[in-house]
C-alpha cells in the first residue's frame, strides 16, 4: 500500500483503537465490534446534511409520478416523446445523482475500515484490533469460515433482512417510465450488501450492517 494511503488507516486505527478501549469496562470483549458501529454512527451523522438533501430530491421527483404517468399514457406510441418529456421534467426536480452522494461520500470510510482489518501491521505497530471478536468471530475473519461461525451467519441474515425492506422501500420507483430490466435491477440491487460481505473482513461487513440499516431508517424518517 502506498506510504500516503498510510495516513488515514493509521488515523482510523487510533481512533478505533481508543473508543475501544474506552469503552472496554461496558462492552468486554465487543469493545472494538462496538467501537466499529460508534464510528459508522458518527460518519452518518457527519453526512448527514447530504442525505436531508437527497430525501428532498427523492420527494420532489416522486410528486413527479402522476404527471410522468400521464405523459406515458398520453404518448404511449411515442417512446422517444415520452423519454424526452420525462426527461425534462425530471430534470426540473434536481439530479437524481444527489441521492447517490450520501453512499459515493462513504466509500472512502469503507475502504478504510476494510483496510483496517485485513493489515497485520498498522503504524508500525501489531493490529491490536484484530483481537477483537464478534460472538467468537474474529473481526478479520474472511467469507471460508462462514459455515463454522455464528456471527457471520447472523450478519448474513439481518443484511437480508435490511436489503428486503429496502427493497421494498423501493419498489414504488417502478412506477416511472423504466424498463423491466431497470425495474427489476432497483429491487436486486439492496441485495448486493449480501454479495460483498461475501469478500471483506466480518468488521467490514458490520460496518455494512450498520449503515444500512442507518439509511434504511433515516430514509424512512426523512420521507414520511
Amino acid at each position: 500500500m502506498p506510504s500516503f494511503l498510510d495516513v488515514p488507516v493509521s488515523g482510523a486505527y487510533h481512533l478505533v483503537n481508543w473508543i475501544a478501549l474506552t469503552i472496554q469496562p461496558l462492552t468486554g470483549p465487543y469493545a472494538a465490534a462496538a467501537a466499529i458501529v460508534l464510528c459508522t454512527v458518527a460518519v452518518r451523522l457527519v453526512l448527514l446534511p447530504l442525505s436531508v438533501a437527497a430525501a428532498r430530491g427523492e420527494k420532489s421527483r416522486t410528486a413527479l409520478l402522476p404527471q410522468l404517468k400521464e405523459i406515458t399514457e398520453r404518448h404511449r406510441d411515442d417512446p422517444e416523446r415520452v423519454r424526452r418529456e420525462a426527461a425534462a421534467l425530471q430534470a426540473e426536480s434536481g439530479s437524481v445523482f444527489a441521492g447517490c452522494l450520501p453512499m459515493l461520500a462513504q466509500l472512502p470510510f469503507f475502504w478504510v475500515m476494510y483496510r483496517l482489518f485485513s493489515t497485520a501491521v498498522v503504524a508500525g505497530q501489531s493490529n491490536q484490533l484484530l483481537a477483537g471478536t464478534l460472538f467468537g468471530a474474529p473481526l478479520g475473519l474472511h467469507w471460508p469460515l462462514l459455515t463454522a461461525t455464528p456471527a457471520y451467519l447472523g450478519l448474513a441474515v439481518l443484511l437480508a433482512v435490511v436489503a428486503y425492506f429496502s427493497a421494498r422501500r423501493q419498489a414504488r420507483l417502478v412506477e416511472q417510465p423504466s424498463t423491466a430490466l431497470s425495474a427489476r435491477l432497483i429491487r436486486l440491487m439492496p441485495y448486493g450488501t449480501l454479495i460483498t460481505a461475501a469478500f471483506i473482513p466480518l468488521a467490514a461487513g458490520l460496518y455494512l450492517l450498520t449503515t444500512t440499516a442507518w439509511t434504511l431508517v433515516e430514509r424512512t424518517v426523512l420521507l414520511r
